[in-house]
Order: C-alpha cells, then structure tokens, then sequence
C-alpha cells in the first residue's frame, strides 16, 4: 500500500515539474546556505584547533591590551620591556621566556614597494628554540636565521610566490628593508598565518637599531617547566607584572593569556557568529517551507474532483492526507538533497578560491555524514509540516461536493 502512494506521489510532482522545481527553490538555497555556511565553519574551526595544538599548552603569552586589528601586541598603545621579559623569567615554574618585536616596515625589492610587519629573531639559542616551536617554523629554501647573521634576513612562504613583487624572492637575493640592504638567507614553509606568512625575520638587535626601539617588545612568550600548571603560573606572571606597574586587578595594560584562553576566546565569538549567519540561512528554510504550503494548497485546488473519484472508489481521509503528505515530504526532501549537492560544491569553491587567492590552509570545509544526515533530515521534516494544513483540506473535502467541482 504505502509503495502504491510513493508511486502515486512521483507521477503527481512528474505531473507538475516546474511548479515542483519552483517550489523547492527556497528549500534547496536554504540547505545550501547551511550546509556551506558550517562546513567552512566547522574547517576553520578545526584548523585553528591545530594551530593551536601545534603552539602546544605549555605556553604563555603576554602582550599589550589590543588597540586594534593586527598581530598580537602590534598595534597597542600600552609597552612591554625587557625589564618585564627579566621580572617574568624570575616567576617559578617559567623555564624560558623570549620576546618579540612585531613592527611595519619598508620592504622594496625588484623596484617595488610593500608594507609589511617584520619580526624580530632572538639571539639566545634557547629563546630562539622556543619561537621556532611556538610558530612552527621551518626553513623550506635555504636555513634558518642564526645569532651571527648581521645583514641577514629570513622571509614568510608568500616571499616565494609572485604576489609581493612579482616574481619570487630567493635566497641570496637582497632586499631593501627601511632603506636599509639585507640578504635574504632563508624562505620559510607555510604557516596558514598571511600576516606570518609575509613577514621579514630579522635578528632582534639589528631590528632595533633600525628601528629606534632600544627597550621595547611587543610580545613575550613564556614556556612553562615540565609539569607545571600552566594556568597557576599565568596567575602568577598577571600578579607580578600588576605588582610592579602598581596596577589593581582588573586595570590592567597588559593581557596575560594561554593559548587554551585564546582558544576558548576565538571559539566563543566565532560560535556566536557562525548562529547569526545559520539564522540568516534558516530565512530561506522558512521561506521554502511556506512555498511548499503554498504549491500543496493549490494542488488540492487543483486536484479537488481527483480527490473526489479517490475517496467514491474507497480512498478514506487517512489514504488522503497521507498521500498529500508523502508529497510534500518528497518535495522537502529532493530540495534538500539538491541544497547538500549546491552547498557541498560552494564550499568547495571556497575552499580552492581561499587556497589560491591566500595560500592559507585555514580556510577549507570540512563535510561530515552527520551534517549531510541532519540537513536531509531537517528539509524532509520541513516538507512534511508544510504538507499538514493542506493535506487535512483534502483529507476533509466530502466526495460528493468534490466531483461536482468543474
């Protein structure tokens, strides 16, 4: 029986395919807009996971309170020194701690000129360990910046494309930083960071003497001892940093944080945000839904002495409305799947478009069964609601006054 109203279903929207295709318009855009819209969502979100798991949970950061867009600590108002870098290492439980400069510059090669933040490189072997691990950097053209380089720099993988200066820059090139020539000695391996990976890696003295900054840092980067508890010593390093600029709890000018409490930090905004564009999504949901309504109120129209013959040869108000709901849960469910095909292939698009525009494996999507499961499942139980008022119409249309229907 139930095969009997399946098929019955098929040969009606067969019937009507344009009006059908219409129909599920607004259910495909809306699946479509979901599913793409949390597949990137959900890429960026794991990506970042592994930036972070990769910067690993021994580490503390201490930067300036942000004044505005940027790398941490690089454009606030507020100062780091080194008489903090030197307050911090006496913390207990702090085994290393190295800081960084992070300032725009000049940078002019092949007769063109880009702005661009460099990065200072410490000179101690193991401060130099731990921003190399902290960032995950690795030489992928020449070597790595060592504490003898004077003249010397290392640049970020974009160096290595066309995008800069239109033609890659190589080791052994040279290069104009603030008017000042270097050589570049290394090319760096992706990161997934634009900002980090167009950067300049300069030997932090020689940054400071181009610059003029004899004291200050943008940054520190603290690493625990082994089996410390890392969330005890960021305590510490906030209580003794408040100590010393005689500052009360909560007036702080600087941000003592774990790369857990960045995390947790960027999951919190993102969460909200990516509720407020999957809202916007659900409009379209909505919108096809009402479409759906709509089409099945005017096939009962349309159809009002086809019920009739129905219920004289023995159809009841069950048979009716079931068949009535059969349809417009298919309706749901075919606009769904077509959604899932759209928005799987838009994410995609996106992902490749990301890739080549930025060169950035951040930005990619991320498709799972459990996804694909809930939209179908979702558009097929929008179909079937929508289906219910204009099925009971039918189901309650008396036999009589339905054939007498022209």
């Amino acid at each position: 029986m139930i095969f009997d109203f399946f098929s019955l279903a098929f040969t009606n929207l067969k019937q009507r395919q344009l009006r059908s295709w219409l129909t599920m318009i607004g259910i495909f855009i809306g699946i479509a807009a979901v599913i793409a819209l949390i597949s990137i969502g959900q890429g960026l979100k794991v990506a970042i996971n592994e930036q972070f798991s990769i910067i690993g949970a021994d580490k503390i950061i201490v930067h300036p309170k942000s004044a505005g867009f940027g790398p941490l600590g690089a454009l606030s108002p507020g100062q780091i020194t080194k008489d903090d870098l030197k307050l911090i290492e006496r913390v207990n439980g702090v085994a290393v701690v190295s800081g960084r400069l992070l300032k725009p510059v000049r940078i002019e090669f092949n007769n063109k000129v880009i702005t661009n933040f460099a990065v200072s490189w410490p000179e101690k072997n193991s401060a130099m360990e731990l921003i190399r691990e902290f960032n995950n950097y690795q030489a992928d053209k020449g070597r790595m910046l060592n504490k003898n380089d004077k003249g010397k720099v290392m640049l970020g993988q974009n160096f290595n494309t066309d995008k800069f200066f239109g033609e890659e820059v190589r080791p052994g090139n040279k290069i104009l930083v603030n008017n000042k020539e270097f050589r570049v000695v290394g090319i760096l391996k992706t990161i997934g960071d634009p900002e980090r990976d167009g950067s300049v890696l300069i030997n932090e003295n020689e940054m400071r003497q181009l610059l003029g900054v004899p004291e200050e840092y943008s940054m520190l980067i603290a690493k625990v001892s082994q089996n410390s508890n890392v969330d005890k010593i960021s305590e510490d390093i906030a209580r003794t940093l408040r100590r010393d600029r005689h500052l009360e709890k909560g007036k702080e000018d600087v941000e003592v944080e774990t790369p857990q409490q960045l995390l947790n930090s960027f999951n919190t905004i993102f969460n909200v945000v990516q509720a407020v564009l999957i809202g916007i999504a659900a409009i379209s949901l909505l919108v096809g839904g009402i479409g759906i309504m709509n089409t099945m109120y005017t096939s009962v129209l349309e159809r009002t002495r086809e019920i009739g013959i129905l219920k004289a040869i023995g159809a009841t108000k069950k048979n009716i409305l079931t068949l009535f709901i059969i349809e417009s849960s298919l309706i749901g469910l075919f606009g769904g799947a077509i959604g899932v095909f759209i928005g799987i292939a838009l994410s995609k698009i996106v992902e490749i478009a990301a890739s080549h525009a930025f060169g950035s494996p951040l930005i990619r999507a991320e498709i799972t069964l459990s996804l694909v499961f809930f939209s179908l499942l979702f558009s097929f139980v929008i179909g079937t609601l929508s289906g219910v008022m204009p099925a009971k119409k039918a189901a309650e249309l008396q036999p009589v006054e339905a054939l007498r229907y022209e």
